[in-house]
């Protein structure tokens, strides 16, 4: 399996500063925004990984992650030009996706406490949901469950269709750029992602898993960088142990040793991050 994070929209309810810096790169408490949805696709085992960014930034983001060859994995990257919907990552990591299953997950999105086990899952459909209940179902897809089958899915609806929200986080077969190049788009000049789900349901072809233990969020406000950060800080002061931490990761799962550690505290300097690294 493939990872692809779509990092490519403007983040401008989070300006003025990221008009000069891409928001995924904001320090959210100790590490960039970029750190976190990237440690997901560590955890699930995944080291082929393409980043969707915006032209103005791809050098930025390379200055960081580079190659990813310092994290034992292999990161490329392709510019969007102008965000234009969730699916369109698809499309543009065609040739990056090829014949293999994909793990899409948002670039702005944070999740705590997300334990997958995709093997087991996916043996019968190639194709999986997180779903998890959320106080403003409005904001995002939601899905209707009725006899543990999806009823109905609406993106941000404007009557209450239920609180259970599709989080940012989707796992979908190679014929994920096919479908998606069926889409048209919406009211809002984009493509929705959850008319793509809409594809996979009707061929009976997804699962869907409501997980409500985990913590779940995207990083689109000002309140919500806020909120996420002191999550974040309460979280690791009180089991003194780093959330987002790639070399951790990767070093667990024995893709680097604890020299190739060593070279990337160098490489990020004196920084709290960096004095976590010399512990691991």
């Amino acid at each position: 399996m493939k990872g692809i994070v779509l990092a490519g929209g403007k983040g401008r309810r989070l300006g003025p500063t990221t008009l000069a810096v891409n928001k995924q790169l904001l320090m959210l408490y100790d590490k960039p925004i970029i750190f976190y949805p990237l440690s997901v696709l560590l955890s699930l085992k995944i080291r082929n990984i393409l980043i969707i960014v915006n032209p103005h930034q791809i050098k930025n983001f390379k200055k960081i992650l580079g190659n990813g060859s310092h994290l034992g994995i292999k990161i490329s990257y392709k510019v969007q030009n102008k965000p234009s919907g969730i699916p369109e990552a698809f499309k543009l990591g065609r040739e990056f996706i090829k014949n293999n299953k994909v793990c899409l997950i948002l670039g702005d999105n944070f999740f705590y406490n997300l334990k997958l086990n995709i093997n087991e899952m996916m043996k019968k459909y190639q194709n999986l949901i997180i779903l998890k209940k959320v106080k403003n179902p409005e904001k995002y897809g939601v899905v209707k469950i009725l006899n543990n089958k999806i009823q109905k899915i609406i993106e941000k609806p404007k009557k209450k269709l239920s609180n259970l929200a599709i989080t940012g986080i989707y796992f979908f077969d190679e014929y994920a750029y096919k479908n998606a190049r069926l889409l048209k788009p919406s009211k809002r000049k984009e493509t929705e992602i959850v008319d793509l789900i809409k594809i996979y349901l009707k061929k009976n072809n997804l699962i869907f898993k409501i997980l409500n233990n985990i913590e779940w969020s995207d990083v689109g406000t000002i309140d919500d960088f806020n909120k996420i950060s002191n999550f974040i800080k309460s979280k690791e002061i009180s089991n003194k142990k780093k959330i987002g931490c790639l070399e951790e990761i990767v070093l667990k799962n024995k893709w680097i040793n604890k020299a190739q550690v060593k070279k990337n505290i160098d490489f990020y300097g004196e920084c709290k991050y960096s004095n976590y690294l010399k512990k691991i």
